[in-house]
Protein backbone atom coordinates (compact mmCIF):
# COMPACT_ATOMS: atom_id res chain seq x y z
CA UNK A 1 0.00 0.00 0.00
CA UNK A 2 1.59 3.02 -1.29
CA UNK A 3 1.54 5.78 1.71
CA UNK A 4 -0.24 9.74 0.40
CA UNK A 5 2.02 12.52 0.41
CA UNK A 6 0.62 15.52 2.34
CA UNK A 7 0.53 18.12 -0.47
CA UNK A 8 2.77 20.49 2.70
CA UNK A 9 5.30 17.44 2.58
CA UNK A 10 5.79 17.60 -0.82
CA UNK A 11 6.86 20.98 -0.86
CA UNK A 12 9.29 20.38 1.10
CA UNK A 13 11.04 17.48 -0.54
CA UNK A 14 10.84 20.38 -4.01
CA UNK A 15 12.48 22.76 -1.43
CA UNK A 16 15.03 19.74 -0.49
CA UNK A 17 15.84 19.55 -4.65
CA UNK A 18 16.13 23.56 -5.12
CA UNK A 19 18.36 23.67 -1.65
CA UNK A 20 20.53 21.07 -3.31
CA UNK A 21 20.56 22.74 -6.52
CA UNK A 22 21.70 26.21 -5.50
CA UNK A 23 23.97 24.80 -3.25
CA UNK A 24 25.94 23.16 -6.25
CA UNK A 25 26.05 26.72 -7.82
CA UNK A 26 26.37 28.75 -4.55
CA UNK A 27 29.10 26.68 -2.82
CA UNK A 28 30.81 24.65 -6.20
CA UNK A 29 33.39 22.22 -5.28
CA UNK A 30 35.91 23.97 -6.89
CA UNK A 31 35.13 27.48 -5.28
CA UNK A 32 37.02 28.49 -1.68
CA UNK A 33 33.31 29.68 -0.62
CA UNK A 34 31.62 27.76 1.89
CA UNK A 35 28.24 28.55 2.82
CA UNK A 36 28.68 30.26 6.15
CA UNK A 37 30.80 33.30 4.18
CA UNK A 38 27.57 34.78 2.91
CA UNK A 39 25.99 35.70 5.98
CA UNK A 40 28.64 37.78 7.77
CA UNK A 41 26.04 38.90 10.62
CA UNK A 42 25.17 34.87 11.20
CA UNK A 43 21.74 34.38 11.61
CA UNK A 44 21.03 38.35 11.48
CA UNK A 45 22.04 38.01 7.82
CA UNK A 46 19.59 35.17 7.37
CA UNK A 47 17.33 37.23 8.92
CA UNK A 48 17.20 40.13 6.64
CA UNK A 49 17.15 37.80 3.70
CA UNK A 50 13.82 36.41 4.67
CA UNK A 51 12.31 39.81 5.80
CA UNK A 52 13.73 40.85 1.61
CA UNK A 53 11.62 37.58 0.60
CA UNK A 54 8.70 38.72 2.72
CA UNK A 55 8.64 42.29 1.21
CA UNK A 56 8.85 40.59 -2.51
CA UNK A 57 5.75 38.50 -1.81
CA UNK A 58 3.85 41.05 -0.20
CA UNK A 59 4.56 43.41 -3.52
CA UNK A 60 3.76 40.36 -5.52
CA UNK A 61 0.64 40.01 -4.16
CA UNK A 62 -0.06 43.22 -4.26
CA UNK A 63 0.81 44.07 -7.74
CA UNK A 64 -1.99 41.16 -8.54
CA UNK A 65 0.10 40.56 -12.08
CA UNK A 66 2.29 38.01 -12.85
CA UNK A 67 6.38 38.41 -12.13
CA UNK A 68 8.93 38.61 -14.39
CA UNK A 69 11.07 36.30 -12.64
CA UNK A 70 10.32 34.66 -9.36
CA UNK A 71 7.50 33.47 -9.04
CA UNK A 72 5.44 33.76 -5.42
CA UNK A 73 5.53 30.27 -5.37
CA UNK A 74 9.26 30.50 -5.79
CA UNK A 75 9.56 33.10 -2.92
CA UNK A 76 8.00 31.21 -0.64
CA UNK A 77 10.45 28.04 -1.06
CA UNK A 78 13.31 30.47 -1.02
CA UNK A 79 11.88 31.21 2.93
CA UNK A 80 11.80 27.73 3.88
CA UNK A 81 14.85 27.09 2.90
CA UNK A 82 16.20 30.35 4.24
CA UNK A 83 14.69 29.38 7.45
CA UNK A 84 15.93 26.23 7.31
CA UNK A 85 19.63 27.94 6.83
CA UNK A 86 18.74 30.06 10.41
CA UNK A 87 18.61 26.78 12.36
CA UNK A 88 21.38 25.22 10.80
CA UNK A 89 23.49 28.49 11.42
CA UNK A 90 22.12 28.63 15.10
CA UNK A 91 22.63 24.66 15.71
CA UNK A 92 26.31 26.03 14.82
CA UNK A 93 26.13 23.23 12.01
CA UNK A 94 26.33 25.33 8.71
CA UNK A 95 29.05 24.04 6.64
CA UNK A 96 32.08 26.69 7.36
CA UNK A 97 30.85 28.08 10.00
CA UNK A 98 33.11 28.73 12.82
CA UNK A 99 32.92 26.99 16.01
CA UNK A 100 34.50 29.78 18.18
CA UNK A 101 31.78 32.58 17.23
CA UNK A 102 27.80 32.59 18.22
CA UNK A 103 24.80 32.65 15.81
CA UNK A 104 25.83 36.29 15.00
CA UNK A 105 29.17 35.35 13.92
CA UNK A 106 30.61 37.33 16.93
CA UNK A 107 33.52 35.56 19.16
CA UNK A 108 31.91 33.68 21.81
CA UNK A 109 32.59 34.76 25.56
CA UNK A 110 34.49 32.34 26.92
CA UNK A 111 32.73 31.82 31.39
CA UNK A 112 35.42 32.16 33.58
CA UNK A 113 35.61 29.21 35.40
CA UNK A 114 37.03 29.95 38.80
CA UNK A 115 38.19 27.80 41.54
Amino acid sequence: MEMKLKESVKVLNECIELQNKKSDDYQNKDSNVTQAMHYRRGVDSIHDIIQGKCYRAQSILESQGDPNFESLEDTYKDMINYCSFAVSYMRGKMDGQNPDRDMYNKPKVKKNVGY
